[in-house]
């Protein structure tokens, strides 16, 4: 079975966007880009997938994300008038899927073939209603090929990882600087950044501003800068105390805002 068939004909990662293509990396993707890709993902990612405001992009871990692709399964179907509510659960957590139908659509003929504990490829968008999140369905369909379950599971955690620690190297190709898969088993971009910077040229820096610096630094080169929301979950402590060294740092003119301002970059 074809990656096209995994998506129901309906497309994979869009072309021009796809965070696999040749020369696409962590550091290569632009925010537009990001919003268009298609992202493989489980529920569990979804859960913990955070917002820096409610206007804000969804990020998991230092990402964000854009269209997303999940394979569960139909714990329970609740039809309604104007949408159909699927329950979800692929061993990692357990989401709602809101699929929506249009005025000439019947719902029979919409939902055929899916039933309640089988499993289903749903491709669409990350929401939130008040407290509650889901899954805005843009797509869904059965899966017919029990290889399809295997299949999305690797390619998450294949995609996690190309995110979390670069692509791999081409043949030929030295492993990239950077990369976070490079240190010894248990280690971390963050934890393998060299202590070079920090003891030297930011030495002088405050403890919050010198970990801020530090870990801008430990990610793969990047246009766009790293979201507040990654460096606050790798600072932890107060957000209005790391909100004000991150104006300190501008101030100091040692780091700067990129394509927005919930992105930073330090200044070299």
């Amino acid at each position: 079975m074809s990656q096209s068939e995994y998506y129901g004909g309906g497309g994979g990662y869009i072309q021009g966007a796809s965070p696999f293509s040749a020369g696409g990396s962590p550091g290569g993707i632009r925010k537009t880009e990001i919003s268009h890709s298609l992202r493989p993902v489980t529920v569990g990612q979804l859960v913990r997938a955070t917002q820096a405001h409610t206007d804000a992009e969804w990020v998991i871990g230092n990402t964000e994300i854009g269209q997303i692709s999940l394979v569960a399964s139909v714990v329970s179907i609740q039809a309604q008038a104007t949408n159909c509510v699927y329950v979800l659960d692929d061993g990692s957590g357990r989401i709602e899927a809101r699929h929506w139908i249009d005025a000439n659509e019947e719902l029979g003929n919409k939902f055929e073939g899916i039933e309640e504990n089988t499993y289903v490829r749903v491709t669409g968008g990350l929401k939130v209603f008040g407290t509650k999140r889901y899954v805005n369905a843009t797509h869904i369909h059965p899966c017919k090929d029990p290889h399809e379950i295997m299949f999305h599971t690797c390619e998450a955690m294949f995609a996690n990882i190309v995110f979390e620690r670069g692509p791999p190297p081409r043949p030929g190709q030295a492993n990239q600087p950077g990369a976070g898969g490079s240190g010894t088993a248990g280690s971390s971009a963050y934890a393998n950044q060299s202590t070079s910077a920090t003891d030297t040229e930011y030495s002088h820096l405050p403890p919050v501003q010198r970990k801020i610096v530090q870990f801008i630094l430990s990610q793969p080169p990047n246009h766009d800068g790293v979201h507040i929301a990654a460096i606050a979950r790798a600072i932890g402590g107060n957000a209005a105390e790391i909100s004000e060294a991150v104006d300190r740092l501008m101030d100091d003119g040692l780091l700067f805002s990129t394509i927005d301002e919930s992105h930073f970059n330090v200044a070299r």
